[in-house]
């Protein structure tokens, strides 16, 4: 039974309120400006209550040999979620987390710590502003969970930005990215079609009433030069406590149908869910 109390706080870009779960004796639900942000429990770090840190936890499962270390960029920190899930389960990986509001990450270092030794640095900076910085071919893996609010920011949507995350990424680096959409999926679509001018290889994960237009959700996008392993992933997927289906190939390929990569002048953020859409209203 967790008797903690709640705590609320102005950050830079909102007001943050960490909740703790009634259930778990260290569990905490982070949201900025009541939008669902992380949710982590202390005292077991490879517990992913979201549905879609739990299909990233399974692709981050999938794209190496179990227990390796993997050099990650996470752009986007939040509470810390899967930059905890990935040092337990791959302890010695290199972890830095971009996280554009500072006092969100001060909050989360007072009452949330990352335990000393794990391999995580968090960074305070804008996320494209740090990827464009940073040294080439100088991760495994990139993660991109960033929302302003509950929408993807425009910035970090378009073509020199996934060229950019090219850039980062080693020859068989693999991008991952928490975007979220609704039928007639525009958005998602449209990233597609840009991370496709990237990379050769890319797959969707989402909950199949997301994928067949019945209702807002969140889609998990998987992007690579090699070609990804997709039948333990889709196996994983399809065998969660929230079941989620893979889409590829050319399934994939005509769902992109026309859409065209994202220029500079073009960019918009993700779409404003409806109200409720991720379980608070």
């Amino acid at each position: 039974m967790n008797d903690s109390i709640p705590v609320i706080r102005a950050v830079d870009h909102g007001t943050a309120k960490l909740m703790p779960d009634v259930d778990r004796e260290r569990a905490w639900l982070l949201t900025v400006d009541g939008a669902p942000q992380s949710y982590v429990d202390l005292d077991e770090p490879t517990h992913l209550e979201f549905e879609y840190a739990r299909r990233l936890g399974h692709v981050l499962d999938t794209v190496a040999e179990g227990g390796r270390p993997l050099d990650v960029l996470h752009l986007g920190g939040g509470a810390f979620t899967l930059p905890r899930y990935l040092a337990a389960t791959r302890p010695g990986s290199r972890q830095d987390v971009v996280e554009a509001d500072r006092g969100l990450l001060d909050l989360v270092a007072q009452h949330l710590p990352v335990p000393a030794g794990t391999g995580i640095t968090p960074h305070a900076a804008d996320a494209r502003g740090w990827l464009e910085k940073a040294p080439a071919a100088s991760a495994d893996v990139l993660v991109a969970d960033v929302f302003g609010g509950s929408r993807v920011p425009a910035h970090l949507t378009t073509l020199s930005y996934a060229r950019e995350a090219g850039r980062v990424l080693r020859a068989d680096g693999v991008y991952l990215a928490n975007l979220a959409d609704a039928a007639p999926f525009a958005f998602l679509r449209s990233q597609l079609a840009t991370f496709a001018e990237v990379f050769e290889h890319l797959a969707v994960i989402a909950e199949p009433a997301v994928l067949r237009g019945r209702r807002f959700g969140n889609a998990v996008l998987v992007a690579s030069r090699h070609p990804l392993d997709v039948p333990p992933l889709a196996r994983r997927t399809a065998s969660d406590a929230f079941p989620a289906r893979v889409e590829h190939g050319p399934a994939l390929r005509e769902f992109i149908g026309d859409a065209r990569p994202v220029t500079e002048g073009e960019a918009v953020p993700s779409p404003v869910p409806p109200t409720g859409a991720f379980g608070i209203g």
